[in-house]
């Protein structure tokens, strides 16, 4: 009994580690335990055709891939001008607070100058991929 107080985390830890394999192998076999097969070359078995349909879980308006980026695209706009919003704010606070002091001044330019980049960029991709996006497409459409 000594020995299993002394060892009881390695015990644990081995069979952590091989229960894995085991519900592996459970998933691996289980699937063809449960088969049966129908039709002429079938074994005989009385089964049921199942006919599945695989959804788009992103909506049917994603077909391709120049509509996914777009609608990725459309999400970090949305996302990101209220909180570029929230930033110009909180660097405006910044400089409420400051008054004066040139330390606490230069920590707010900083943020303002760096949340005015942080839209540039976030403006500036929604343009080039909407730039990019209408060119593919009267391109398609001329072709």
């Amino acid at each position: 009994m000594k020995i299993f107080k002394t060892k009881k985390y390695t015990i644990l830890s081995s069979i952590l580690k091989y229960s894995f394999v085991v519900v592996f192998a459970i998933m691996l076999f289980t699937p063809s335990v449960f088969a049966l097969t129908t039709g002429p070359t079938g074994g005989g078995g009385t089964g049921t055709e199942i006919k599945t349909k695989i959804l788009n879980p992103l909506g049917n308006n994603i077909t391709d891939i120049p509509s996914f980026i777009k609608a990725i695209i459309d999400i970090v706009v949305r996302i990101g001008v209220p909180i570029v919003t929230l930033a110009i704010i909180y660097s405006g606070f910044l400089f409420v607070k400051a008054q004066g002091n040139p330390e606490q001044l230069t920590k707010a330019k900083s943020t303002l100058l760096y949340t005015l980049i942080g839209a540039a960029l976030l403006l500036g991709a929604f343009v080039i991929a909407s730039a990019i996006g209408s060119t593919v497409t009267d391109i398609t459409s001329t072709t």
